[in-house]
């Protein structure tokens, strides 16, 4: 069996060799057109201007209207059928394909003598009318043709294209040429983004912008990156949140304020966490978490109908109904009702008995509602693939959020679950200071015993609190994870165009 797995590993060496040598001669052969060009005065790297009067798609949707009429399209060669004297070539922009029919009567010979020295890849102009081949496509017929950029190095082989997934997500340039479908998530996250604007500013929402150099990285609960400012000789952090700073706006008088940005957190890589990711938060002044419950469950069901056209969507092959009223429960509901356990009715002795009688493992400075928390994360979250809010959360985990008037061991504060995936996070956020110091002290506590996810103290913050802000409702919502759901996509490498790697060097 090892001398098997020998064979195996040089065989793939062989093969990688192969193909370097490959693309390398390939490489090296255009190269040498390059510079055939360039000695006939015909640089491609020296043209600044080109004219793209149509896209392909507008070609394809107009027809009737454009049959007969001259047109100037642009776009990269992905493949070419030669008939001697008459070439059909695809040409590809950002909108689709479109056939083109060249012939050397047309374009003349030594501009089709030119013409058949191009390689797939190469980026052309070509100008012509709009006529339908008797085989019924529609399709540009040339007059004119004009190389515009030079292809040095061969797109992957036509049949198997680019599948290997790591090599995708580093060279998403080749990705996009070779799997046209890829650009689908993206024209689609691009429109949700421009969704989300239109909606928030209907209701009255301003945007944004705020600091992503920070000297306190608060906000969540994550460890941050850490930078220094060579000209202020003092280490700042990337923000792992937008949350301190838009408060600070509310108690300012903006009332409604909201910003789609970056934020970094020093995490884990997998298919639902990249450390550079994208987060709407918004606030607003005189509403609280229930607020942003309807605010949410009214967004997510916009936003399905607008991009998708249907309330009722598949994801990952199971059908997610966001038409319906989402199903709301407490934490403690849900532990009750996925594991049995009944954290209302037992102390804290007895619930890190049952953690470990169960398994669930928590550390010594864990309180009981950490305790409810694990019990929710090890029970729960797999069976939340329908729509849920999952509310009042125990304030231990929730050092942002005001207590429940009720019970103050808890939170006015929501999840939001679809598809087993924490999609928004919102609370009655806590406006007041002496409280929110308290709070800050035990994160402060966390920190010592080691955990460096938990907040620092934000003095500047909690004296802009001490100024007064109103009632206010908050949430959070993660972007990336939101195109995953609208998109039908696995991993959350598949909706960002360039996702974190590991460097190959």
């Amino acid at each position: 069996m090892q001398d098997d797995n020998i064979v195996i590993a040089d065989d793939n060496e062989m093969t990688e060799e192969h193909e370097r040598a490959e693309i390398n001669e390939q490489r090296q052969i255009r190269i040498e057109k390059l510079k055939a060009l360039r000695e006939n005065g015909c640089d491609p790297f020296t043209i600044t201007l080109a004219e793209q009067s149509v896209t392909c798609a507008e070609i394809t949707a107009g027809f009737d209207e454009l049959e007969n009429s001259d047109v100037s399209i642009c776009g990269r060669m992905m493949s070419r059928r030669d008939m001697g004297k008459a070439n059909f070539i695809d040409i590809r922009d950002r909108s689709g394909r479109m056939q083109v029919y060249v012939r050397i009567d047309d374009v003349g010979e030594d501009m089709f003598a030119e013409f058949k020295k191009w390689d797939i890849g190469d980026i052309i102009e070509v100008k012509g009318f709009v006529f339908r081949t008797r085989r019924g496509e529609i399709s540009v017929h040339a007059k004119e043709l004009r190389l515009l950029t030079k292809s040095l190095l061969p797109l992957p082989e036509k049949y198997h294209g680019l599948r290997d997934t790591d090599t995708r997500y580093r060279r998403r340039y080749v990705d996009l040429i070779m799997n046209p479908e890829v650009k689908d998530a993206f024209i689609k996250r691009s429109a949700i983004i421009r969704e989300i604007r239109n909606y928030l500013d209907a209701l009255g929402f301003m945007e944004v912008e705020t600091p992503m150099l920070v000297p306190n990285a608060g906000g969540a609960a994550a460890r941050p990156f850490i930078t220094h400012h060579n000209a202020l000789d003092e280490d700042l952090y990337l923000r792992i949140s937008l949350e301190l700073y838009h408060k600070r706006l509310i108690v300012g008088g903006l009332e409604r304020v909201y910003e789609i940005g970056r934020v970094f957190r020093n995490e884990g890589i997998d298919v639902r966490h990249n450390p550079e990711f994208t987060l709407l938060e918004l606030y607003q002044a005189y509403t609280d978490f229930h607020g942003m419950m309807d605010l949410a469950e009214n967004l997510f069901r916009h936003l399905a109908e607008k991009i998708c056209g249907t309330s009722v969507i598949k994801y990952d092959g199971e059908e997610i109904d966001l038409s319906k009223p989402f199903e709301r429960l407490t934490m403690t509901e849900a532990v009750k009702k996925y594991s049995g356990v009944d954290f209302g009715a037992i102390d804290f002795e007895q619930a890190k008995a049952l953690a470990k009688e169960r398994g669930v493992e928590f550390e010594p400075h864990h309180k009981k509602g950490d305790l409810l928390n694990l019990f929710f994360e090890e029970y729960v979250e797999e069976k939340l693939v329908q729509p849920t809010f999952i509310t009042e959360h125990p304030v231990e985990i929730s050092p942002l959020a005001k207590r429940k008037p009720a019970d103050p061991d808890y939170t006015e504060r929501f999840e939001l679950f679809i598809t087993r995936r924490e999609m928004a996070n919102a609370f009655s956020e806590l406006n007041d200071p002496i409280d929110q110091r308290v709070r800050f002290e035990a994160q402060e506590a966390l920190i010592a015993a080691g955990d460096e996810e938990a907040n620092h103290t934000d003095e500047d913050f909690l004296t802009a609190l001490e100024y007064g802000m109103p009632p206010t409702g908050g949430i959070g919502i993660g972007i990336d994870r939101l195109v995953m759901l609208l998109t039908d996509s696995y991993s959350i490498r598949d909706v960002l165009l360039f996702p974190t790697m590991k460097s190959l060097s």
